[in-house]
C-alpha cells in the first residue's frame, strides 16, 4: 500500500497552535527542525519519538528543507517571544 506524501503533514486549527505537524501526532515540523538543527539525524529523531516512522520524519525534514526560510523565521519568532516572556516574568 502506498502513502501519498501530502497526507503525512497536516495543519489543524486548535491543534499545536495550528502549526504544521506530522499527521496523527502532536509533533510539529518546527520540533523536528529544531532537533535536526541541534545535530540529530532523521534516524535519531525517529528513535527519540518511537511512534514516528522514518518516512514521517523525512516528510517533516523535506518540508523544512523546502521551506527553510519560513520555518527558521517561525522558530526565531518563538525564541524571541520566549525571551520576552522570560524577561517580563523573571523566568527561572
Amino acid at each position: 500500500m502506498s502513502i501519498a506524501l501530502e497526507t503525512m503533514l497536516v495543519e489543524t486549527p486548535g491543534v499545536c497552535g495550528g502549526r504544521l505537524r506530522i499527521n496523527g501526532t502532536r509533533i510539529t515540523v518546527q520540533r523536528v527542525a529544531t532537533l535536526y538543527k541541534q545535530g540529530l539525524c532523521a534516524e535519531d529523531i525517529e528513535q527519540t519519538y518511537e511512534h514516528l516512522s522514518l518516512a514521517q520524519v523525512f516528510a517533516a525534514l523535506a518540508y523544512y528543507h523546502a521551506n527553510r526560510t519560513e520555518v527558521d523565521a517561525a522558530l526565531a519568532e518563538e525564541d524571541a517571544l520566549y525571551d520576552e516572556l522570560k524577561r517580563e516574568f523573571g523566568g527561572k
